[in-house]
């Protein structure tokens, strides 16, 4: 079964930054069975925090995000969760997407829906690190 990843901005901007890290790992495994998903509102902040943060990051910034499919414009989340107005359309461009995983570092807002997909609409909200670790030692 293919996974659909949906990369939080959190997750994009580790990834152009650590070209050695766990996101980074996502985009160079040759016949992933992923496919990795964002949307425009995602890519756009982590490109805007890798020029105040990180601009000589910039240099791979097509590459990576030419690996992705865009998820489509969400109107608003089919299962609204209490987050963050700044995260709403994070998670409804995930649902729009129809993505298995929410892949995201931001453990203050949606820490208490990861691993939770009962509470999630199926949706595996997890970390890179615990998705790779899942990944590699399947149930």
């Amino acid at each position: 079964m293919t996974h659909r990843l949906f990369l939080d901005a959190n997750v994009l901007f580790t990834a152009a930054h650590r070209p050695q890290g766990k996101a980074a790992f996502l985009f160079q495994f040759q016949e992933a069975p992923w496919r990795l998903i964002s949307s425009a509102y995602a890519i756009e902040e982590a490109r805007r925090n890798l020029i105040a943060k990180f601009p000589h990051a910039l240099a791979g910034w097509p590459a990576l995000t030419e690996a992705l499919e865009l998820a489509p414009k969400p109107a608003a989340p089919r299962l609204p969760l209490d987050l963050p107005d700044k995260d709403l359309p994070i998670w409804a461009a995930a649902q729009a997407a129809h993505a298995t995983h929410l892949l995201t570092g931001d453990l203050k807002d949606f820490g208490p829906y990861m691993n939770c997909p009962q509470r999630t609409a199926g949706i595996l909200i997890q970390t890179v690190g615990d998705y790779l670790a899942s990944w590699l030692s399947p149930r």
